[in-house]
Formats: C-alpha cells, sequence, structure tokens
C-alpha cells in the first residue's frame, strides 16, 4: 500500500488545533490535531452530497435563486448545489480557513470536479455567521456543513449558528420557502426542537455516508414557510 504524503497544514483560529491534508494515490484526506481524527476523506461523501440535494430540491426551476454553502469541505457539498440548481443560480460558499479553499484550488479539487471554476461561484473567506447577520430574505437556500454539526468542535465561534439566535436570523434571512440545511453527524432532538421554536418547519433525514453502507448522518432540513413566485422560471 502506497504511503500517505502530506500536502499542507492549517491552523484554525482561536486554538481550534491544525489541519492536515494528505494524499495517498488517489483518495485524500483531512484530519484534525489530537483524538478527533480524519475529518473527511474522499471515498466517503455521499451524505454531504445529500446535503445539497435535499437542501436543493425545491430550487430546480428558480431562476436567480441565491445558495450560501457554509464550509468548502473538499467541495462535494458546493460541486452537488450547482448541479442542483440553475444556470441562472449564484452559489457563494464561505470558509473560515483560506488554505482549505485554496486546496479545493489544487490537487484536491479533482475530486468534486473542481466546482470552485464554475462561474456562478462566489468565495467568502471568513465566518458563514457573517454572512448570515442583519439580512432578510436573502437566500433561497443556505446549507451548512461545519463542524460536527450542531455541536461545534473545531470553532467554538460556530456555536452561535446554531444557537435560537442564530437559528432565528437565519430564518429570517431566508425567502420564504427557503430552506436550511445542515449536515450533522448524529441526529439531535434539542436542535429540532430549536429550528421549530424559531419557525421553521423542520424533517430530519437520516443519509449514509456512502450509499447503503457506512456510518449514518442526519440532515436536518427546516424550510421557512411561505412561497415566493417571482423568480420562478421554467
Amino acid at each position: 500500500m502506497k504511503p500517505w504524503i502530506q500536502l499542507g497544514t492549517a491552523e484554525i483560529p482561536n486554538d481550534g488545533g491544525t489541519l492536515t491534508l494528505r494524499q495517498r494515490d488517489q483518495e485524500f484526506s483531512i484530519s484534525l490535531s489530537g483524538p478527533r481524527g480524519e475529518l473527511m476523506n474522499s471515498r466517503r461523501f455521499y451524505s454531504e452530497q445529500q446535503l445539497s440535494v435535499l437542501g436543493c430540491a425545491h430550487l430546480q426551476n428558480r431562476k436567480d435563486a441565491r445558495v450560501l454553502v457554509g464550509g468548502m469541505g473538499m467541495g462535494y457539498t458546493l460541486a452537488s448545489a450547482l448541479e442542483a440548481v440553475h444556470a441562472s443560480a449564484q452559489v457563494i460558499v464561505a470558509d473560515l480557513i483560506p488554505e482549505v479553499v485554496e486546496w479545493n484550488r489544487g490537487p484536491l479539487g479533482e475530486c468534486a470536479g473542481r466546482p470552485l471554476d464554475d462561474s456562478r461561484v462566489a468565495v467568502h473567506i471568513g465566518d458563514v455567521g457573517e454572512l448570515l447577520v442583519d439580512r432578510s430574505d436573502e437566500y433561497d437556500a443556505v446549507l451548512l456543513d461545519v463542524d460536527n454539526g450542531p455541536e461545534g468542535l473545531t470553532h467554538s465561534d460556530n456555536n452561535w449558528l446554531y444557537s435560537i439566535e442564530g437559528t432565528s436570523s437565519i430564518h429570517k434571512c431566508l425567502k420564504p420557502g427557503g430552506m436550511l440545511a445542515v449536515w450533522s453527524a448524529s441526529p439531535d432532538t434539542v436542535y429540532a426542537s430549536r429550528l421549530k421554536k424559531a419557525g421553521f418547519q423542520v424533517e430530519v433525514k437520516t443519509v449514509r455516508e456512502r450509499p447503503g453502507k457506512g456510518a449514518r448522518h442526519a440532515i436536518f432540513l427546516a424550510q421557512r414557510p411561505g412561497t415566493e413566485n417571482k423568480n420562478r422560471g421554467r
């Protein structure tokens, strides 16, 4: 078996640890220093794709849709969002760590088909929460794949995203009928209740890390009630 080759490292702000990108043949891995270990692997990405498939299902024929993706990862969520939306859509991807974006511009980008090269993509280097504060009717979908889900592990500031304050802010920034989709390593009944308290209609889907096998992950689908027709097209 070929050895792993280290391609790069990145420091997570506020002493969140060190991310390391490694490659072995055609396989890539991103790990976090300490007991957490591997965070992402290019052989196990189905649930990240399903985050976009489920979160953008209502946008198939929506012209000029705006989608916000929180977390660059290995690019699978972004790539699937681009496949799910209209050619006129804009997809903003936000990541706190610039090196992760650069890895996706480099050899890691081949994994998901280089979605950053798509002209519909805009990149925000910084906390995704910065794009969710003091905005109204801004997005048709918000897709969050940061940390481990509702309980942040690598960056404590991400906890705001899952708080009642953050959840209410996301509700406000979605257009009527807009969807918040959140990836989580496991179900969380407290978070589901918090979403409902913020005014969302909530459904929780269980998906595997690979089609039909592997670890089970949860995707929270939280829709803002109402409809928005002005940008619909065929």
